[in-house]
């Protein structure tokens, strides 16, 4: 696990558009694996800016979404389908047919789970993943308690979650109790994962993933095994790890 220590959010989401526009510069054929949130809108609004600016061109990229509320249709707008096309898709000249996101509406959510892991297969798997962490450890929708084993299904969201989420709902009634995420084994897939993380409110979290045993009760210490994992943090977010120098190995 590398650390990148940056100074506060906007840095953190300059150096992280840096390091994906690196590897798509420089791919004939790239699959991202994309987050949804506050922390990785800065990201894409920096690579819309370098679109704009640069013309990168995102034609050789395909991207699948960590997850989706379950009952919100593409077109609501507190979907991850909708935040991703009004953040990143419709600003860049990425193929609509290579952007995958589950369906929060599908009949079978069991089919489509299987089917989505089934899809990230066919591609080749995951070559980037990019990764928030909740207060919680959570990463995607996999919240304390999740096995390590699980590839994409359905969770209960954590009470804590929808709380976090429930900013963007006009109340907490409308905040959904379910999601399709991909699973902590899919994830682990990955070729490499790009985590991101900012703020006060991630303190604790950093410090139980340096410091903090391996445990399915923390889902994101499972990140510590995995052998490309670069993390970009901010001061702030650090300021309770005494033991830097373990992300750096």
């Amino acid at each position: 696990m590398k650390l990148i220590e940056v100074k506060d959010y906007q840095e953190m989401s300059q150096v992280a558009a840096d390091y994906l526009l690196s590897k798509v510069k420089s791919s004939n054929q790239l699959t991202l694996g994309l987050a949804t949130g506050g922390t990785p809108q800065g990201l894409y609004e920096a690579l819309i800016n370098d679109h704009k600016q640069n013309r990168t061109s995102y034609q050789h990229v395909s991207s699948f979404n960590l997850d989706e509320y379950i009952g919100l249709s593409g077109k609501h707008p507190n979907s991850y389908y909708h935040y991703m096309n009004d953040h990143l898709f419709k600003h860049i000249d990425i193929d609509s047919k290579n952007t995958h996101i589950p369906s929060g509406k599908a009949v079978d959510l069991e089919k489509e789970c299987e089917a989505y892991d089934e899809k990230i297969c066919l591609h080749g798997g995951i070559d980037l993943q990019i990764l928030g962490i909740g207060s919680n450890g959570h990463i995607g929708f996999n919240e304390p308690g999740t096995s390590f084993d699980t590839n994409t299904h359905i969770v209960d969201l954590a009470q804590s979650t929808r709380e976090a989420n429930a900013r963007y709902f006009d109340s907490m009634d409308e905040v959904p109790s379910q999601a399709i995420t991909m699973g902590i084994s899919s994830i682990m897939k990955s070729k490499e994962i790009l985590l991101l993380v900012s703020g006060e409110a991630k303190q604790v979290a950093m410090k139980k993933l340096v410091e903090g045993e391996i445990s399915e009760h923390f889902p994101a210490s499972i990140l510590n095994r995995h052998e490309h994992v670069t993390v970009i943090a901010d001061k702030e977010a650090l300021a309770m790890v005494k033991g830097l120098e373990l992300l750096n190995r």
